[in-house]
């Protein structure tokens, strides 16, 4: 991973266009070839970035980050004041607790849990980025990638993001959709979901378990 701090601006090239005026920022560039733009105060989101597969172009002065559909990411470099590279190799992954790991592998065992004539095709299914949680076909044998977190949030949609586009470059499993399955799905990510086009299922944990609710309910 190279990190560079410095003053720059950036401008988007592509669908549509964006201008960030000239100021202090963390430039990211990641052994998988994509390249993001950070400022202090957005927590993880970068201001703007480039998913690979793209290619860096630098020149002295500038920077430009091209993708295959010819879309580009414009850097212009005022003043650099760090510029680092770290060998970080490679991750091990998050690690799941219990429950997590448990309602990943009870959805496993009852696919259809996801939608009407899911199968399973594979458990922790390795890509470039890490494992998807569960691949499946759906009852038209389309491929689907499913994300299984106990408590769904927008970094749970970001990763299967991730996933997807990777996913769908490869012909033989696209197209790939794409399902986030929770016990619990918050509003903001059920949102930046649905823009994306990932459908969400909420999962009754107790009754993938067998286990009757105490409290009664309507239906």
């Amino acid at each position: 991973m190279r990190l560079v701090i410095a003053k720059c601006s950036v401008d988007y090239v592509g669908r549509l266009s964006a201008h960030l005026p000239p100021a202090t920022r963390l430039l990211m560039v990641k052994a998988d070839g994509s390249v993001s733009i950070h400022a202090d105060d957005r927590a993880y989101k970068p201001l703007n970035w480039m998913s690979p597969p793209c290619r860096l172009e630098e020149a002295p002065g500038v920077w430009r980050v091209v993708n295959k559909a010819g879309e580009e990411l414009r850097i212009t470099l005022e003043e650099i004041f760090q510029d680092t590279s770290y060998e970080l190799g490679v991750d091990p992954g998050l690690r799941k607790d219990g429950v997590e790991a448990h309602l990943q592998e009870l959805l496993a065992a009852n696919p259809e849990t996801l939608g009407d004539g899911y199968t399973l095709v594979r458990r922790e299914y390795m890509t470039a980025i890490g494992p998807v949680d569960l691949l499946c076909r759906d009852a038209n044998q389309g491929t689907v990638a499913v994300e299984v977190k106990r408590r769904g949030e927008i970094d749970g949609v970001e990763q299967l993001t991730r996933y997807l586009e990777l996913l769908n470059r490869d012909p033989l499993l696209a197209p790939v959709a794409g399902v986030f399955a929770a016990q619990e799905i918050k509003p903001q990510a059920r949102v930046l979901a649905t823009d994306r086009g990932i459908r969400c299922v909420v999962v009754d944990y107790d009754r993938l378990r067998g286990i009757e609710r105490d409290e009664l309910t309507l239906f």
